[in-house]
């Protein structure tokens, strides 16, 4: 290797000599860098900017050179050309933020601008959560599942492709960010049992097993399962271990948002104990989803990962998540009784105008969850009228129409032919949310925790999380709790990247995939609000997808060069 020469800018850095001293800006050919020594022409050039790159490490002054889809340089470089140049004076550049629970699966392939998630710094989603999800479906079971969860994940085109995992990927292909997928837990049941109150068993267990291999070797990173919705709550234990034990042979993630409902089924009675006796007795990795502290159990934090460490110590591979806000949003299904699911949408419906079954009906959702509808307001209603509701709260509504709560939710799933959803209120004390709040900081200090949206981008009064979650932890919460930028960076980029398997994405490094956010580390904050939940974020002048400029001057550019991660 040649001496450094005397007049190299690098050398002089590393030796702390003064830049007065240097003669001429050049770097010797230990420094240079890969375009200099190569290709004189970059696509793009970020200069200037702090760089927090992904691994925890304290934030750096450094330049980032980008060619292709590739970042080839991360180093203070000359001047040199390059199709664009950026100046990052005073801003963060990160690893695109990745988002690992977003239910963007029909809002992706109807808007695949996404402005939603791009606005907010991420590149990369990982979606086909909590069970749901288009593919591996029939064209008939496709239509049956694509009404029956419309309240979640929207109404994408009937034509679509669902065969296999495969298609979906090369359906996501050309959004502005890219997407990994799982394995849904519904669609393996749907394609085995149909919406039948049975656990798999011989030959469909055989036949899910099959699904499970075909969808995780067309690059699905694991199996997601959503075990207090249908038709996934219909299974036990045991087929989530035989399961499992497939995801466990491709070094996959189980994905789950754990049982509150048919507990009996469940070992240790469902909950968190269940995942992780699933991850136990298959040897399967566990991420669990949105596991944080609720409004009555604010201030506990501690408390709900005692079972979690314990099995740590036992071996079990565990991850979780949360998002930084007190309250979530779903559908009124999620309330009822399995009985009243099996069939598929057709037979629900049915069932939600038979007088003699209603009343059934009304029971069950008051037994589930006592007085959680009191406190819900929808977001998005479909059919005729229905968006004169969204944001209305469940009690007004009620009130308006001279009946309960109960008997109206039932009224709004007929008149919406199932396709609405809602969020719950957040709570009236500000000292329980600001609790809650610090609950997900304390949470995001231990190195197992990362950040899922859990995003529902439908209705005009949808949960703010779809257009907040990462600017509102990045940037607001970060500086209320005074954390250090490098750690939360980390939960966001790096950690969730291996933890999906996601290679090549989550640091900013020579080699990497070039997904960028670049911020104000003081200005970035959520603007989304539960009274006005679509303003974009603050703070997010520039995002990078794969090398190309997605966000430009805090404004969507319209390139869609997200990819379907392999």
């Amino acid at each position: 290797m040649p001496k450094p020469s005397s007049t190299c800018n690098a050398c002089a850095r590393c030796a702390r000599v003064p830049a007065a001293t240097l003669s001429a800006p050049a770097l010797c050919c230990r420094h240079a860098s890969a375009y200099q020594r190569g290709r004189s022409m970059l696509d793009l050039l970020i200069r200037g900017g702090t760089v927090g790159d992904g691994t925890g490490a304290p934030p750096r002054m450094a330049d980032v050179a980008i060619e292709g889809g590739d970042i080839v340089e991360v180093a203070p470089l000359p001047a040199g050309e390059a199709a664009r140049v950026v100046d990052a004076t005073g801003l963060i550049v990160a690893p695109g933020f990745i988002d690992t629970h977003a239910h963007s699966d029909g809002a992706l392939l109807m808007d695949p601008q996404h402005e939603n998630g791009i606005r907010q710094g991420i590149t990369t989603e990982v979606i086909t959560q909590d069970g749901m999800g288009f593919a591996p479906l029939s064209p008939d079971n496709y239509r049956l599942y694509r009404r029956y969860i419309a309240g979640i994940l929207g109404l994408p085109p009937e034509d679509l492709d669902t065969s296999t995992i495969e298609a979906m990927r090369r359906a996501y292909a050309g959004a502005a960010c890219n997407v990994a997928m799982l394995v849904p837990h519904a669609a393996v049941r749907l394609e085995t049992v149909g919406f039948r109150d049975i656990p798999l068993r011989g030959g469909p267990l055989d036949a899910a097993k099959r699904l499970l291999h075909e969808g995780l070797e067309q690059g699905a990173r694991g199996l997601s399962t959503g075990l207090s919705y249908y038709p996934q709550s219909y299974s036990d234990t045991e087929e989530l271990v035989e399961l499992c034990r497939v995801v466990a042979e491709y070094g996959g993630v189980y994905v789950t948002h754990v049982r509150n409902h048919n507990t009996d089924r469940a070992a240790h009675g469902g909950g968190i104990a269940e995942a992780l006796d699933v991850g136990r007795r298959s040897g399967v990795k566990v991420h669990v989803s949105h596991y944080k502290t609720a409004p009555a159990t604010a201030g506990q934090p501690d408390a709900l990962m005692a079972e979690v460490d314990a099995a740590k110590r036992d071996g079990v591979d565990v991850t979780l998540e949360c998002y930084p806000y007190p309250v979530g949003s779903t559908v009124p299904g999620f309330f009822m009784a399995g009985e009243f699911h099996e069939g598929g949408p057709d037979a629900l419906l049915e069932r939600l105008t038979d007088a003699a079954v209603r009343p059934r009906i009304i029971e069950s959702l008051r037994a589930l969850f006592p007085g959680a509808l009191a406190t819900a307001a929808w977001t998005h209603v479909g059919g005729e009228g229905g968006a004169a509701l969204e944001g209305v709260a469940f009690a007004d509504l009620a009130r308006q129409r001279d009946t309960s709560i109960e008997e109206m939710v039932c009224d709004v799933m007929v008149e919406s032919r199932l396709m609405c959803g809602f969020r719950y209120l957040p709570p009236d004390s500000v000292a329980t949310w600001r609790q809650m709040d610090e609950d997900v900081i304390q949470l995001l200090e231990r190195d197992d925790y990362m950040i899922g949206s859990d995003a529902i981008p439908h209705g005009a009064m949808r949960h703010p999380r779809a257009h907040g979650c990462f600017p509102r932890i990045v940037g607001r919460l970060r500086r209320r709790h005074d954390v250090p930028l490098e750690r939360i960076v980390q939960r966001v980029t790096q950690a969730p990247a291996r933890r999906f398997g996601l290679d090549g994405r989550g640091e900013v490094r020579a080699g990497m995939r070039a997904d960028l956010v670049i911020f104000d580390a003081e200005r970035i904050t959520d603007l989304a609000t539960f009274d006005d939940p679509r303003v974009p974020p603050a703070g997010v002048p520039y995002v990078v997808v794969n090398g190309r400029m997605a966000v430009d001057g805090e404004r969507c550019t319209g390139v869609l060069a997200g990819e379907s991660v392999p």
